[in-house]
């Protein structure tokens, strides 16, 4: 049975298996788009009739097995109609899928996410590839809206409400290896053998796995409301369901409905229509958008380091280093002593350990990592990152000393976050080779990275910096060299305007919960704290120039040696890691738009002087590294829609 398909290659064996492989033609992944789904509906009516002994779905590309659904399909919904279209096309065919009268089984090897994990618990039988790669996501819940092909239904029955619940209404990933423990696979397995694996789970046909009686019973009618109570205390702690909607759905469609989509009434607060037409979904869609544009930007080159150079294992520099070696890179770090060192190859291995799990994945990431006290790692690299103080004429003598041991095509890097790059480039023999590209603290959290091109700096160092970012795994902003690039500059005025509130008599506590309120991840005076207030001096003395009279309180503070959250004390105290508050008073909307409006003045501004490209990479830019309200698409957008 060869089949005439553009998505879908079809192959027997001689164990009479049908191997399915998806291929989706012209993608560079795999997408449930609407045609591979009504060419996938043919196939299965056809193996129907023709029984073989089983069915092995797997990916015909070395990307990954599923991406999920189409989005820019989900992105042309029109009205409810459209939307239950939709719904149904994907909970047909895995409801056809299922009811096979064969053995069916998913083999996956890399990325699963969203309506691919669908399609894989459709399925009798899920083997996993056990590689770094090899992931399974439902992050519906991320773009507002829910697993509506089946995920909410088979998944609490399969692996526990549990786990389940873990994956629907955070969105998390989990491993080959957690997958297995789970109980979301039948077998995770090293890539040699994948193919066997598979073959002798669908001969065999063993009794599919039950989860153990204590989630089967949470799984039952009577405990549900008591499982959903209590995972919605959870959820509550970290959204409002004013603003995130989409995972009190999915408790809600699970408590009340066993995951079944088309029984909610359109006003039901587990409605998939009532997602699908909410302002939350149309946003986190517009950001999906966004994200995906920063990452075409890292695309205009074909630019790929092997080797990186830091300079400084302060916080910045150190983390820098290490997030670059867990990519892969080798990494040669300088700093003046092994003392300045040390730290730095500390937190590196506490990050290996708790991103990279595997011991021999972290043993080779901390080989990868190379202190260098000499600085003899310059000469051989392909990117240098300067991370040092922000002086300028330590920065200019070190490039000076840099310029002459680089290769003559690596990039010269500055990660400074307040000093012009024709500044620090003043005394090169060639300007044209100095960039900004500029991380955010803490380096591993923060996905942004903004890539600042001077005057003088040559378009084809800036796009080499831009796919450095992308190899990486990081999001590049191209801004221009400017006081604050884009980031800082509206986070400025922003955190000024709080700290003069403070001394206004307003209560910390009671701006950052209208901040908080309002959809920020955290209050002002609060990531002031986290920041340091020190920096935060210097960044606004920067900003507002070296005469304007900082806040009172801060200075203060500053004066004082309180500097935030580092040293115990600053407007709150800190304790585990925690600033302890007290109870917030009512927040009213005027003192909400009094903190906020100069956010959004600045970001204005920035796009008016072409600080980015435009309006949506400003949004793009402030959402990922200033975390500006996901759910209302980014400032310049809420702006075009406020009332």
């Amino acid at each position: 049975m060869a089949g005439n398909y553009r998505h879908w290659k079809l192959e027997t064996d001689g164990d009479n298996i049908t191997w399915l492989s998806f291929d989706k033609e012209g993608a560079s992944a795999n997408i449930l788009s609407a045609d591979v789904m009504a060419e996938l509906d043919r196939i299965l009516d056809e193996l129907r009739t023709r029984k073989p002994r089983g069915l092995i779905i797997r990916s015909g590309k070395d990307s990954g097995f599923i991406a999920g659904a189409d989005v820019e399909e989900l992105a042309g919904i029109k009205d409810a109609d459209d939307a239950m279209r939709l719904v149904k096309r994907g909970w047909d065919l895995y409801n056809k899928l299922e009811a096979l009268p064969f053995a069916t089984l998913a083999l996956v090897d890399g990325f699963c996410m969203g309506g691919g994990v669908e399609l894989a618990l459709a399925c009798r039988y899920r083997v996993a590839v056990d590689q770094p790669g090899t992931r399974f996501a439902l992050p519906e819940v991320m773009l507002g809206i829910l697993p509506a092909w089946g995920g909410v239904k088979r998944l609490p029955r399969l692996v526990g409400p549990t786990a389940a619940l873990d994956m629907l209404l955070t969105g998390r990933s989990v491993d080959a290896r957690r997958a297995k423990r789970m109980g979301l696979v039948d077998e995770a397995v090293p890539p040699r053998i994948q193919e066997n694996a598979a073959r002798m789970t669908v001969l065999e046909s063993p009794r599919p796995r039950k989860p153990p009686l204590v989630q089967r019973l949470m799984n039952a009618s009577l405990m549900r409301p008591v499982v959903a109570w209590m995972a919605r205390r959870q959820v509550a702690s970290r959204a409002s369901p004013d603003h995130y909607p989409a995972p009190y759905a999915i408790l809600e469609l699970w408590k009340r409905y066993d995951g079944d989509p088309f029984a909610p009434r359109p006003e039901d607060p587990a409605s998939v229509v009532g997602l699908m037409e909410g302002d939350t979904a149309r946003n986190l869609i517009r950001i999906f958008f966004l994200q995906e544009r920063l990452k075409s930007l890292g695309k205009d080159s074909d630019f790929k380091a092997k080797h990186v150079h830091v300079i400084g294992a302060g916080v910045m520099g150190g983390d820098i280093a290490a997030w670059c070696a867990m990519r892969g890179l080798t990494v040669t770090l300088q700093d003046q002593t092994p003392e300045r060192l040390a730290p730095a190859m500390k937190r590196a291995a506490e990050l290996f350990k708790r991103r990279l799990r595997d011991k021999t994945r972290v043993r080779d990431a901390f080989d990868r990592l190379v202190p260098d006290i000499a600085g003899d790692g310059a000469r051989q690299a392909d990117v240098i990152i300067e991370a040092i103080f922000e002086n300028l004429q330590a920065k200019r003598e070190l490039f000076a000393r840099l310029e002459a041991a680089a290769k003559p095509g690596a990039i010269l890097a500055s990660n400074t976050s307040s000093l012009k790059l024709a500044d620090i480039s003043a005394n090169f023999r060639n300007p044209s080779r100095l960039v900004g590209i500029h991380f955010f603290n803490p380096v591993p959290q923060m996905q942004l990275v903004e890539v600042v091109k001077g005057a003088g700096t040559d378009a084809e160092v800036a796009k080499k910096a831009a796919a450095f970012v992308r190899q990486i795994d990081k999001l590049p902003l191209p801004v221009k060299d400017s006081p604050g690039f884009l980031v800082n500059r509206v986070l400025g005025p922003y955190l000024d305007q709080a700290l003069r509130m403070v001394d206004q008599g307003a209560a910390p506590e009671t701006i950052d919960a209208a901040a908080v309120a309002f959809g920020m991840p955290m209050g002002p005076i609060e990531l002031a704290d986290t920041v340091g207030l020190d920096i935060c001096l210097a960044v606004g003395k920067e900003l507002a120039g070296e005469n304007a009279q900082p806040p009172k309180k801060l200075a203060e503070l500053v004066a004082a040696g309180n500097l935030g959250k580092k040293t115990g004390r600053g407007f709150y105290v800190w304790q585990n890691g925690k600033a302890r508050k007290r109870a917030a008073g009512k927040a009213m909307p005027e003192l909400t738009e009094k903190l906020i409006e100069p956010y959004l003045k600045e970001a204005q501004a920035a796009v008016a002087e072409g600080i980015v490209a435009d309006a949506d990479l400003a949004d793009a830019g402030l959402i990922f590294g200033t975390g500006f309200a996901p759910f209302r698409g980014g400032p310049l957008n809420y702006l075009k829609n406020r009332v």
